[in-house]
């Protein structure tokens, strides 16, 4: 595997002290992979706004590009300014921009200005030109929440459309479900980098729940051998190791511009995925 494969790592900001001093550390410590960036990532509603800003800022800061992600939820124009402002302020770059989850109750509303991460990026676009990498959000196996899968691509083209400079997929265990997805794109005359985002395997019950909430689909023979290890912690990171690599190098064999990983705060399953894939 090429060593010089552009990765990037994405963190959720620490609720307390302890877990940010341990965030400290597993930064310092994927830094050694070279990462193009890092991305924080932002709570619903704006539940860890100022988490965000302080971990972005922080982590900025030890030098490597750090990227916040925004969203649609309760964000209003005055708010979108703040933020961009002060990111720009302290020489951010890369935004990550997304629609985010909608509460629960809301209906279709983001209780803000803005309804889609199309219209993030636009806003961006029109107010502060280039300042900013633009990444938005693919979805290989569909939005849960798309009216069809066609349609979701279309919305994707739109993103891209209106100033988008790359995406990241969500995580999926199937890489046909990418490889389709980017040719779909790709007939439709957008040709923005879609890099797959990467999910380690190291607990199924949480990796199931989250999946089953996020329409991330676990392949039944995955599912069924997970299941088969129960509570048996070592055979879960074996098995997720050979998968999620083997998973990787047919993604980088076949085109893929790069990897996304989800660290879940951690430096160890990620490393050992960079060592498989020879990523020093």
């Amino acid at each position: 595997m090429n060593p010089k494969t552009p990765i990037s790592f994405e963190f959720f900001p620490p609720k307390t002290e302890e877990g940010l001093a341990k965030l400290d550390k597993v930064h310092d410590a994927l830094s050694e992979r070279h990462p193009e960036f890092f991305s924080v990532t932002y709570g619903a509603g704006g539940s860890t706004q100022e988490r965000t800003i302080n971990t972005v800022l922080g982590l900025h800061a030890k030098g490597i590009p750090t990227a916040p992600h925004l969203s649609c939820i309760g964000s209003t124009a005055d708010t979108l300014h703040y933020l961009l402002q002060r990111y720009k302020a302290h020489g951010v770059k890369r935004i990550v921009t997304l629609r985010g989850d909608l509460p629960s109750g809301m209906g279709g509303s983001t209780g803000g200005d803005f309804r889609y991460a199309s219209d993030l990026v636009a806003f961006i676009r029109e107010h502060y030109g280039d300042a900013f990498h633009l990444e938005v959000a693919a979805y290989p196996e569909m939005h849960p929440q798309a009216a069809s899968l066609d349609a979701d691509i279309r919305n994707f083209v739109h993103k891209a459309e209106q100033g988008a400079d790359s995406a990241i997929t969500q995580y999926f265990y199937n890489a046909e479900a990418y490889f389709h997805f980017v040719e779909k794109v790709r007939a439709l005359g957008c040709n923005i980098p879609i890099v797959p985002g990467i999910m380690p395997i190291t607990n199924y019950s949480k990796l199931a729940r989250f999946s089953d909430s996020c329409g991330a689909e676990i392949p039944r023979w995955m599912r069924r051998q997970l299941e088969a290890y129960a509570d048996d912690a070592d055979s879960i990171r074996a098995f997720g190791l050979d998968v999620v690599s083997r998973l990787c190098e047919d993604l980088l064999s076949n085109g893929a511009p790069g990897l996304h990983f989800y660290s879940m705060n951690q430096a160890e399953i990620n490393l050992q995925l960079c060592d498989r894939l020879n990523i020093h």
